[in-house]
């Protein structure tokens, strides 16, 4: 049986892949065992995800990137490989002790918030555009150590949960100041995998269900 932790968390993060795409322009549909997009999706982000467990390969086939939200499906035999595998993580609200949040409202820090994301000195890919920051369900936060920007992440809204996503720090050793500054008004979801899941579990955060990627093969 799935816990209703996992199963908040698997239709909130498919409710956020469907504020990035409308954020975009770009169509989809929730369907009764998936959510698929009408097509290409912005980078990282998946063209098909599973909500229920009874989903099958016929549900996904054709899309290029699958996240099999309960790792219920084998894919390899229809030409995709798992890309990676992550746990879905929950936190019961509780109050945030680390260091300040701001809220992103323009398009020009929006602008540098994705640069700071991206970590890079090549131009960030386009994902996060300003329309995103007009989605009444969507907040984008910077998070500041007294004058220093030191990270950032993004919340989204369903029902009673947040999705908890997108989160980085500009230098990785910031990485815990930046999870414990997420406020917790409301019970928290989302997922992560390797040293980020011990990071979540370091801020309050509990392991549920196991999910996994798949990408299909060219």
């Amino acid at each position: 049986m799935i816990d209703a932790e996992t199963s908040a968390a698997v239709r909130n993060n498919a409710d956020w892949c469907a504020a990035v795409l409308r954020s975009h322009g770009l169509g989809y549909t929730f369907g009764p065992r998936v959510w698929r997009s009408a097509g290409p999706t912005p980078p990282y982000y998946p063209e098909a995800i599973t909500l229920r467990p009874d989903a099958t390969p016929a549900d996904v086939l054709g899309k290029q990137a699958v996240k099999d939200s309960f790792a219920a499906l084998d894919l390899a035999p229809h030409g995709y490989t798992e890309l990676f595998a992550a746990r879905w993580i929950h936190r019961p609200a509780t109050a945030a002790a680390g260091a300040t949040t701001e809220r992103v409202t323009t398009a020009a820090a929006l602008a540098e918030w994705q640069r700071a994301w991206h970590g890079r000195d090549d131009e960030p890919p386009d994902v996060f555009r300003p329309a995103l920051l007009d989605d009444p369900s969507v907040t984008v936060h910077a998070v500041r150590d007294g004058d220093r920007f030191v990270g950032g992440f993004v919340l989204n809204r369903t029902g009673a949960v947040a999705g908890l996503s997108n989160l980085f720090a500009v230098d990785p050793d910031d990485r815990p100041v930046v999870w414990s500054s997420v406020p917790g008004g409301r019970p928290l979801v989302g997922y992560e995998s390797g040293d980020d899941l011990e990071h979540a579990g370091a801020a309050g955060f509990r392991a549920t269900g196991a999910l996994r990627v798949w990408l299909r093969e060219a």
